[in-house]
């Protein structure tokens, strides 16, 4: 019944997060060259060398290798999301499970927790089908919505770190840059080139910084608060029907985290269930 409504399946492609991209690397480039400029004139592998290097092994530095690992493990959901859950769906199914188990019994939850790929779901059923108090199933796992917003926020911070890092990486590579040029200004006619090529390293790491690595941080943190919600919404399903509550009353409880109004024309085929079930009760 609740099957595959965890958002953990791979291959949609974030076309806001793709399209900002593009968007981003346009503007600036395409200004570059409306100012007269090349693309050759910011392709430097040096000052790429120290302001990847550089930031990088700060990051390192200052971060935990597991806290990296995991925030390099998190990076490709940031383009490449996943289903996002249909919160109307689960809430309908949420209701079909509470008339369900208001006629068999409470046990019919560890049936259900096995059909559930949202391993937070699967554990809140687990626990109440075994009896649990609903004040304790409500610590345990509150305990883990807690311990995820913390892993969210950890995989965050990383790249936060790194944002903060790469602008001041950038301004080391112009200086080492303006060293070289002041060792040949008797050869006055290469000082303005060789400047130019300093500031570059300059260009990288600010642009690392505000196109990337601070946007990809907000990403998570907007994606890993979302998730929250969603969990939050399960948790107060799950524990109404542990309690027993009448489904009408659980469906005004829940109605806060609906994403969009009921429309009858929408329902599919476990609204329709809920329709029949009522008519049976």
């Amino acid at each position: 019944m609740l099957k595959a409504q965890s958002g953990v399946l791979r291959g949609r492609v974030d076309w806001c997060t793709l399209g900002g991209l593009v968007l981003a690397f346009a503007g600036i480039l395409g200004g570059l060259i409306l100012e007269g400029g090349r693309i050759q004139d910011v392709a430097q592998i040096t000052a790429a060398a120290i302001v990847l290097g550089g930031t990088f092994g700060a990051v390192l530095i200052s971060k935990p290798y597991s806290a990296v690992r995991n925030a390099l493990v998190r990076l490709p959901e940031v383009l490449f999301p996943g289903q996002e859950p249909d919160v109307n769906k689960v809430m309908d199914n949420l209701i079909v499970l509470a008339r369900q188990v208001r006629r068999v019994g409470i046990a019919s939850l560890e049936e259900e927790a096995q059909k559930t790929d949202e391993p937070f779901l699967r554990k809140a059923l687990g626990i109440a089908a075994d009896g649990v108090d609903s004040r304790e199933l409500r610590r345990i796992m509150e305990l883990e919505l807690e311990a995820e917003q913390k892993r969210i926020e950890s995989d965050a911070s990383v790249f936060e770190a790194a944002g903060g890092y790469s602008p001041t990486i950038g301004i080391i590579g112009a200086v080492l840059g303006l060293i070289q040029v002041m060792k040949h200004l008797d050869r006055l006619e290469e000082v303005g080139r060789g400047i130019a090529v300093a500031f570059v390293a300059t260009v990288y790491g600010v642009a690392l910084a505000n196109i990337l690595l601070l946007p990809i941080a907000a990403k998570i943190q907007s994606r890993g608060s979302k998730l929250i919600e969603f969990r939050e919404l399960l948790l107060a399903g799950v524990l109404a029907i542990a309690a027993g509550t009448n489904p009408r009353l659980i469906q005004p409880q829940l109605d806060a985290y609906r994403s969009q109004p009921r429309r009858t024309e929408e329902r599919g085929p476990n609204v329709i269930k809920v329709e029949k079930v009522a008519q049976i009760g």
